[in-house]
Order: structure tokens, then C-alpha cells, then sequence
């Protein structure tokens, strides 16, 4: 019975990865696109989307199974609620890749009123942040979750510089307002991305020590 659980365990473990990977290469994706104003990939980004929704459904489906038909024990339990609550997240990561897409559309015939080189930055490590939260639940790495809890501090500033060098553009020029707008939304969608890798990252943690951001869940 334990060999089952292990096999359908590193199923789930499997099934985690791909869907980390497509997130990580939706997050990659949407930032290439709004860097290059790139309609038609910003438009296979948002197709990623239902993929990934997909993967959660499947996933979902897993874990139900394992905790209906294997009664795990107490850490088993865990590893497998957490991984319910991580998909959730992760979900709402491929919802926003396509969201700043979205606004890539939008905004891919205008010539920007800024290079963009923040923006990117913020891209680079949420999307770091994502691959280290899922390596973490795989692995069973403690540290590394809490590395990737201490990144949302990087990604909070970031966003900051976005949002005062855009105040700036609109200070200089009000004609610049309807793109800086555009551009701050995206800016805090990766952040938004930040946050729920940070809450994957939680997850993983209470998975590993029982301990939700700080206290015991029985």
C-alpha cells in the first residue's frame, strides 16, 4: 500500500514540475512580449493559460484521490493539502501572464514613453521565485522556501521604482498618463505574481514543519 502512495506521490511531484514549467515559461513569455511589443506572442501566452488551468484540474483531481483512497498519515496529509492550496496560486500566476498580455496587445503599436528595464527585472525574479517555491515542495527544502519568502522584499522595491519613475513620466508630461497607467498595472501584476509565489513558498513550509506563517495548524 505504501509503494501505491509513493508511486502516485511522485505522480503528483511530476505533475507539479510541468505545471511550474509552463508558469515559469508564461511568466518569461509575457515579459519577452511587452519588451518587444510583441502581439503574437503575448496572444500564445495567453493560450498557455488554459493549459495551465487544465493541469490544475488534473492535479486537483490527484490529490482527492490520495487523500480518499491512500489515508495518508499526518505528513503525507500535509504535503498533500499543501499542494491543493499551492495549484490555487499557481493557477492565479497564469491568470496574470495573460493579463499583462493583454495589456502587451494593447499597448504593441504606441511607442513607449519609456525603455523598459525595471519592469523586466521584476519578471526575472518572480519568475526565479516561482521555480525555487515548486523545487522547494519537491525536494522537501526548507531553506529554500524561506529564500524565496525573503525574494518579496526585491520584487516590493522594484515595484516601487517602477511606480516613481512612471509619477515622474506623468509629472514631466500628462500625455504620458494612459501608458503609465498601462505600464503600472503590469508592474503590479508581477508583483502580484511575487506574492503568490511567497504564499506557495508558505505552503511548502507549513508541508515540511506543520507551521503556517508562524503558527501551528492541527
Amino acid at each position: 500500500m505504501r509503494n501505491r502512495f509513493d508511486t502516485e506521490l511522485a505522480k503528483l511531484n511530476a505533475e507539479l514540475i510541468e505545471m511550474g514549467a509552463y508558469i515559469e515559461n508564461a511568466i518569461q513569455s509575457a515579459s519577452e512580449a511587452l519588451l518587444d511589443q510583441d502581439a503574437e506572442r503575448a496572444k500564445e501566452v495567453m493560450e498557455f493559460d488554459e493549459e495551465i488551468d487544465h493541469l490544475e484540474r488534473a492535479i486537483e483531481r490527484r490529490c482527492l484521490q490520495l487523500l480518499l483512497q491512500q489515508q495518508p498519515v499526518a505528513k503525507d496529509l500535509r504535503m498533500i493539502s499543501a499542494a491543493l492550496k499551492m495549484i490555487t496560486d499557481m493557477e492565479r500566476i497564469g491568470d496574470q501572464s495573460a493579463d499583462i498580455s493583454e495589456i502587451t496587445i494593447l499597448l504593441s503599436k504606441t511607442p513607449y514613453i519609456k525603455k523598459l528595464e525595471t519592469i523586466p527585472e521584476m519578471a526575472a525574479v518572480t519568475s526565479k521565485m516561482v521555480k525555487h517555491c515548486i523545487d522547494a515542495y519537491v525536494e522537501k527544502d526548507l531553506d529554500l522556501a524561506r529564500k524565496v519568502i525573503n525574494e518579496d522584499d526585491t520584487v516590493d522595491e522594484l515595484f516601487l521604482t517602477v511606480k516613481n519613475d512612471l509619477i515622474d513620466l506623468i509629472a514631466q508630461d500628462s500625455s504620458n498618463g494612459s501608458q503609465a497607467l498601462d505600464l503600472l498595472m503590469v508592474a503590479k501584476y508581477f508583483e502580484r505574481i511575487g506574492d503568490h509565489a511567497v504564499n506557495i513558498a508558505e505552503w511548502v513550509e507549513f508541508s515540511l514543519t506543520g507551521m503556517h506563517k508562524g503558527k501551528a495548524v492541527n
